[in-house]
């Protein structure tokens, strides 16, 4: 992840009466969430890179169980983000609300899918605190599918916060469209962007692929990119180049890899390179090392192009919706493997830049003022009214009480009878009921991993 040698200059934002600390609650669903969150935490609260900030801050993580919940491994791979990830604890949504209603936290940072980030918000509004936390949530990277039903399931949080001038206007489209309140959107900037500025080197000739989970998804066109890499590294020796990989076959990220690269490199004729090699870490570290970033739609070329490294968007596989590399007409950014073999460096369009949120200008250190203004302003307004989104029994009969129940609630937003365990069950049945739980999880884990994507390729055979 990248060093943040930019810092906010706007003041912390203020705890709320009577407490001597900003005591913020980050819930994520997945390594990559995990890292948006935290650091968006740190944001808004006004913390250094130190951590320090005008008044106390405490961050506290909590995991949402599930499919993606991120291993011990990934989530010492996302790097500092100023939480001791060995206080993060795993909590089901319904386990959440229980810990909202009993800390009394004054800001809770949503980074979840968008299915999840409603159920917390109707689980809030259906507590009733008399004092409630201000809601935050956002998109972790580059929103190019799904964009209504996305925003729409974010709906009903405080602060929406979108990563750019484009995407904030894109979004008070979708929610005036509807007739929603779009108030709540808010440009920022991704939280994780800085680094130091490119420079090239004398001796030092490295192109990294950054790979994505599930763009493209075929084994077919994994297969073509991974051809190409290889080929590409036998064409220019002299190069480093690196596959940069998001996680070990088995773990899952935001979203699933049913097909690693690293089980189809296994099948290249020959075997890789010796140029050529695997990566997995923080992405800014490998940046850091970085001459010329090649993806096909990944959110590291706007890490890349913040600090002003040759970046690359491929189009062998054509410019598609479904790859994500649309967002990207109009940058200049667009090429091809063929292009890039015979040395070619594409340079950005210096407006399109500008609209993305990458601040490669410098004005990133004011990225979030808007964003912590407003926080402080809600934090400041006292007891804060019940949230309202745009989803309720009533607009969305036939949708929001399923979105619900895969959370365990109800379409009130309440706990489902037999979602909360009983008081007083004790430690023993305590230990049992967490035993058997996380066996299930493994099994249910191990399903989505391993056993389903067997089945659907057998049945494309």
């Amino acid at each position: 992840m990248p060093h943040r040698t930019e810092e906010t200059a706007a003041p912390a934002v203020s705890p709320a009466a009577g407490s001597t600390a900003l005591r913020i609650a980050v819930l994520a669903d997945s390594d990559t969430r995990w890292k948006w969150g935290a650091l968006t935490a740190r944001r808004l609260s006004g913390a250094t890179e130190s951590g320090a900030a005008e008044r106390p801050v405490e961050i506290s993580g909590l995991l949402l169980r599930g499919r993606a919940t991120p291993t011990p491994r990934q989530l010492a791979e996302v790097g500092e983000v100023g939480v001791d990830t060995g206080r993060v604890r795993e909590v089901t949504a319904v386990e959440f609300l229980h810990t909202v209603r009993d800390e009394a936290y004054d800001v809770v940072v949503l980074a979840l899918v968008g299915g999840a980030v409603q159920a917390a918000l109707h689980g809030l509004a259906a507590l009733d605190l008399p004092r409630r936390p201000v809601v935050v949530t956002g998109y972790v990277g580059v929103v190019y599918e799904k964009l209504a039903d996305g925003l729409l399931l974010r709906h009903g949080a405080d602060v929406v916060l979108a990563n750019s001038r484009h995407d904030a206007a894109r979004f008070r489209a979708v929610y005036e469209g509807v007739g929603a309140d779009a108030s709540s959107v808010t440009e920022a900037a991704l939280p994780f962007l800085g680094g130091e500025p490119y420079r090239a080197r004398e001796g030092r000739d490295t192109v990294v692929f950054a790979a994505q989970p599930s763009v493209p998804a075929s084994r077919a066109e994994r297969t073509y990119l991974l051809r190409r890499l290889v080929e590409h590294a036998r064409l220019h020796p002299h190069r480093e180049v690196l596959l940069k990989l998001r996680s070990k076959p088995g773990e899952h990220t935001t979203h699933i890899e049913e097909l690693p690269y690293q089980r189809l490199a296994e099948r290249i004729p020959g075997g890789l390179p010796p140029n050529l090699r695997l990566v997995y870490g923080h992405m800014g570290e490998v940046l850091d090392r970085t001459d010329l970033l090649v993806t096909v739609s990944s959110t590291a070329a706007l890490e890349s192009l913040h600090r002003r490294i040759p970046t690359a968007v491929l189009s062998d596989l054509g410019v598609r919706e479904a790859l994500g590399n649309h967002h990207f007409v109009g940058s200049g950014l667009i090429t091809s493997w063929d292009h890039l073999d015979g040395g070619l460096s594409p340079r950005p369009d210096e407006e399109w830049l500008t609209g993305q949120g990458v601040a490669a200008d410098g004005s990133y250190a004011a990225a979030y003022d808007t964003a912590r203004a407003r926080v402080g302003t809600l934090l400041a307004a006292g007891p804060l009214p019940r949230l309202t989104p745009y989803y309720t029994p009533a607009t969305a009969p036939g949708y929001l009480p399923g979105i619900l129940a895969r959370h365990h609630l109800g379409p009130d937003g309440h706990p489902l009878p037999g979602a909360v365990a009983p008081k007083g069950t004790g430690r023993v049945r305590g230990a049992v009921r967490e035993t058997v739980r996380n066996a299930a999880r493994g099994a249910y884990r191990h399903g989505v991993q391993r056993v389903a994507p067997v089945i659907r390729r057998m049945g494309e055979l």
